[in-house]
């Protein structure tokens, strides 16, 4: 039986380098960007292990105001709402649409699985060109948590009707890999750019730069 493949969505389908101009123009340094998106998977770490939830948007929100404090910037009504605006249209990695296609030509079943709220990727996969791949996306807001949480993926195999092994997750992080191995699923890692895995815990079976060959993996392996 072929596995349902699960997509992240940020950095892995979603390029945020896109939001790079914006953070020059503000912060005179590109790549605080960086630095920024890791406070809000910190932050929405926190909210998850310590029960006080806000959605992905507000935490967004929340860590760039802490950014620009940790680099004395006086951060405009103006400025913020456009970096977090500009999270809804961020534009598709390049290797992204061959590798949906080549999956969905495949036979395979594709979702996405998101902490974003669930008005906020539909917009994204829209203003991205890529609604069209997937049958349904997967929000966090359901039950409350943040991947990697167990629950997520739990409550993602639920909401399918499949077993958790039935699964495979495809992203560009190792902690939303782990957490997907963690609760049973399979899972594939898109080596992105400065993207590695932790060498303390477990590997997945598929490793790849791209979506193409990570697809091409998949096709050898989920039959």
């Amino acid at each position: 039986m072929k596995k349902l493949i699960v997509f992240d969505v940020n950095e892995t389908l979603l390029d945020l380098q896109a939001l790079d101009p914006h953070f020059e123009r503000v912060f005179g340094n590109a790549s605080v960007r960086t630095s920024w998106f890791a406070t809000v998977l910190r932050n929405s770490l926190v909210a998850t292990i310590t029960g006080k939830y806000d959605d992905f948007g507000k935490i967004a929100g929340a860590s760039l105001d802490m950014t620009a404090q940790q680099n004395n910037v006086d951060l405009s009504d103006k400025d913020r709402a456009a970096i977090l605006g500009s999270i809804r249209t961020l534009p598709a990695h390049a290797d992204v649409a061959p590798g949906l296609e080549k999956l969905k030509s495949a036979g395979f079943r594709l979702f996405t699985l998101t902490n974003s709220p669930p008005h906020v990727v539909e917009a994204q996969l829209q203003n991205a060109k890529l609604s069209g791949y997937f049958e349904k996306s997967f929000s966090v807001d359901s039950i409350r948590l943040f991947k990697p949480a167990a629950e997520v993926y739990q409550m993602t195999a639920r909401e399918l009707g499949v077993s958790v092994d039935q699964i495979r997750l495809v992203a560009a992080h190792d902690w939303d890999v782990t957490g997907a191995l963690n609760a049973g699923c399979a899972a594939a890692f898109i080596t992105r750019p400065g993207k590695v895995l932790n060498p303390l815990l477990p590997k997945p079976d598929i490793v790849g730069s791209d979506l193409v060959e990570v697809a091409e993996k998949i096709e050898m392996v989920d039959v």
